[in-house]
């Protein structure tokens, strides 16, 4: 079958043009539904996946007999979710198989899940081929919260696989479900808890069954003698240092290990008695020390001796530590890099304590404020103070992240911030549009593209911005309704720009009725 990106590539300037025509606002509905109806598939493609669609637009979506042209609406990032479970009884696999797997994410906060019935009814009824990861992302957090206790048994069955998570009752419960699958997947789960059993189906070689078995499941006595005297492969004690099954004698082994990485993975264990952590924190490896600075149980002795560390990354990871006053963390000797990704991060499912929250925002430690700007509940104070920070991994952070950040924030962090989902800021509610077109001639591209969501951008800067060296600057200004039209009827039949001119809301709705009437057959 072909692809999204073989259609597109195979659709010549008519076509794009076309394309083009069914994501302009101004194109009247009838005019939709001739293009979703006659033009080519590539057209269809565009106009199904691309934009918000009418009511009647998506009426017609679901009831087109290509399946394909339904396959893509099934993937529309911009459809309310309630839209695209229309299509949640399609009688074609390939339409159900795409809703399954649901839109491509533009960005890193993901899409809006599903309707829990229409997941339910889904996960009951569907193709398990269909049912991979990217459904799992459709799913409600209050779906996957209940699956366990779900009254349908399949569900109850995908909530198996949070086993680990689970209280004790839950698990009982599911060890006894009346559904004889739901029992079984939760016993062979129980297993994994199981040392011997564990053992009898270990493989003997290196593997993922066996990095994740020695990461992660419970492990006899016998196996991890036979990891420390033989192992399968040079990574597997470190692999088992941070397994919560190991034994104290072996923690205490691994603490003196010859291999740093194996020595580093040991750093991060709760379970770790004063004598392992104090030879941690006098590693020859700077490495091991940075990472046992972040042990909660550091004394005051051990966290003195990391905080005046010959290495600055150590200085620095211990620097954070909570049990730091601010006098004290003050006089550390840390260093904080503007440089690096300060992007979205999802939430938690526990939300933090609001008072840890108010202390980080208050601390004169760019890192922990970094760590309060990420939260989405900040009072309106903390989201004042932080966006004044003069730290940029701050006002970023909380540009990214808070649901309601301020306007100029926004603009300020595009302007200084070229680091990792840049981008994801120009995404964020209340960027503003106004004021943008001084920066028509920034030598950034994409400063320079922030004019175009002006509207009071000059009609010669527009066009002169289409011939821009940068091809996302001359898509962005080939689109703005203030280009001139005779650049305008010009770029309708430019091989590059053509697909973004017929997507300019300048078009008037007569010449676009004329473009679509002579491009496809008569009725």
């Amino acid at each position: 079958m072909r692809t999204p990106e073989d259609i597109w590539a195979a659709a010549d300037l008519p076509t794009r043009r076309l394309a083009g025509l069914a994501l302009n606002p101004s194109t009247p509905v009838e005019l939709l539904l001739r293009l979703l109806a006659d033009a080519p598939l590539a057209v269809g493609m565009v106009l199904c996946r691309d934009r918000v669609l009418p009511d009647a637009v998506v009426d017609a979506v679901i009831d087109h007999p290509d399946a394909y042209t339904r396959s893509f609406f099934a993937r529309n990032p911009h459809a309310d979710p309630r839209t695209r479970a229309r299509l949640l009884k399609d009688p074609d696999w390939f339409v159900r198989g795409h809703l399954a797997q649901g839109p491509r994410a533009a960005g890193p906060v993901g899409v809006p899940p599903l309707p829990d019935d229409a997941v339910v009814y889904m996960i009951t009824t569907y193709e398990d081929e269909h049912l991979g990861g990217p459904f799992y992302a459709q799913i409600s957090a209050g779906l996957r919260e209940a699956m366990p206790t779900h009254p349908v048994a399949k569900v109850r069955l995908w909530g198996t696989g949070s086993w680990g998570s689970l209280p004790a009752e839950t698990q009982a419960a599911l060890l006894a479900d009346p559904d004889a699958e739901v029992r079984e997947r939760a016993a062979r789960n129980a297993r994994k808890e199981d040392p011997a059993w564990v053992e009898s189906v270990l493989p003997p070689h290196s593997c993922h069954g066996r990095t994740y078995a020695l990461l992660h499941q419970a492990l006899s006595r016998a196996v991890v003698d036979s990891v420390l005297t033989a192992p399968a492969g040079p990574g597997d004690r470190s692999m088992i240092a941070g397994n919560p099954s190991l034994p104290p004698d072996v923690v205490a082994l691994l603490a003196g290990d010859p291999d740093p990485d194996v020595r580093r993975v040991t750093a991060r264990r709760r379970d770790l008695q004063p004598a392992e952590r104090r030879a941690l924190v006098e590693d020859p490896d700077p490495a091991v020390r940075r990472t046992i600075a972040g042990h909660p149980d550091l004394d005051p002795e051990e966290r003195a001796a990391l905080a005046a560390d010959t290495d600055p990354d150590v200085r620095l990871s211990v620097s954070v530590h909570p049990a730091w006053s601010e006098r004290e963390r003050s006089a550390i000797d840390y260093q904080v890099s503007q440089n690096g990704d300060f992007g979205f991060h999802h939430c938690s499912a526990t939300p933090r304590d609001t008072g840890a929250v108010r202390r980080d925002a208050l601390s004169g430690h760019p890192l922990l404020r970094r760590a309060a700007a990420r939260e989405r509940a900040l009072p309106p104070d903390l989201v004042a103070l932080l966006a004044a920070d003069d730290d940029l991994g701050v006002r970023v952070l909380l540009a990214q992240n808070h649901p309601n950040p301020p306007a100029g924030l926004l603009l300020r962090c595009f302007l200084e911030y070229t680091g990792d989902e840049r981008e994801h800021l120009l995404t964020r509610p209340g960027f503003p549009s106004e004021g943008l077109a001084v920066h028509a001639d920034d030598a950034d591209p994409a400063v320079r593209r922030l004019a175009a969501r002006d509207p009071g951008t000059a009609p010669h800067t527009v066009e002169r911005l289409t011939r821009d060296p940068d091809p996302a600057v001359r898509a962005a200004f080939a689109r703005h309704p203030n280009l001139p039209g005779p650049r305008l009827t010009q770029l309708l039949d430019d091989e590059e720009l053509v697909h973004h001119a017929a997507a300019n809301p300048a078009l008037a709705v007569s010449a676009i009725r004329a473009l679509v009437t002579s491009s496809l057959p008569l009725r």
